[in-house]
């Protein structure tokens, strides 16, 4: 039996200035991964992530349960005919939600949740798709990664 309870908060390592658009139109890019497009997130905050990700900078929400039910509901107007699940990855054995949550060990680090969505009819095809959410400067932030909390 899994706990599919989001996390308190999730992080995104990436660019600043893709994450600044991040974070004041709430735009993110789902991206094709064994036919799912998908968009992930770490629910760690540590240094070392940020050069593992080649980042100079960290989008961490605050309120990663409103931020989950945003983004299911923009991408269910994108892509009306398409389930969407969201999840922890598991490392190193077959994950309960399937291939699209199942990495190796060597990922482990990356302490992945993803959000993943199929489509329900197989000749749907897999390119990039763009999704707006709106701001989250209400409950989020950006962190470089000299950031010391007080």
């Amino acid at each position: 039996m899994h706990d599919y309870q989001r996390p308190p908060t999730l992080h995104r390592y990436g660019p600043r200035s893709e994450l600044e658009t991040s974070l004041t139109q709430g735009q993110f890019v789902l991206r094709p991964a064994n036919g799912f497009l998908t968009l992930s997130f770490s629910q760690a905050w540590r240094r070392d992530l940020y050069e593992h990700f080649g980042a100079d900078c960290c989008l961490v929400i605050h309120d990663a349960e409103e931020f989950g039910e945003r983004v299911h509901r923009a991408v269910q107007r994108t892509l009306p005919n398409w389930a969407g699940i969201d999840g922890a990855v598991e490392y190193g054995t077959r994950a309960a939600l399937g291939a699209a949550f199942t990495m190796g060990t060597q990922d482990a680090m990356e302490q992945e949740w993803k959000f993943a969505w199929r489509p329900m009819h197989s000749q749907s095809s897999m390119n990039p798709v763009v999704i707006r959410i709106g701001s989250l400067e209400q409950f989020a932030e950006l962190r470089a990664a000299d950031y010391y909390p007080s």
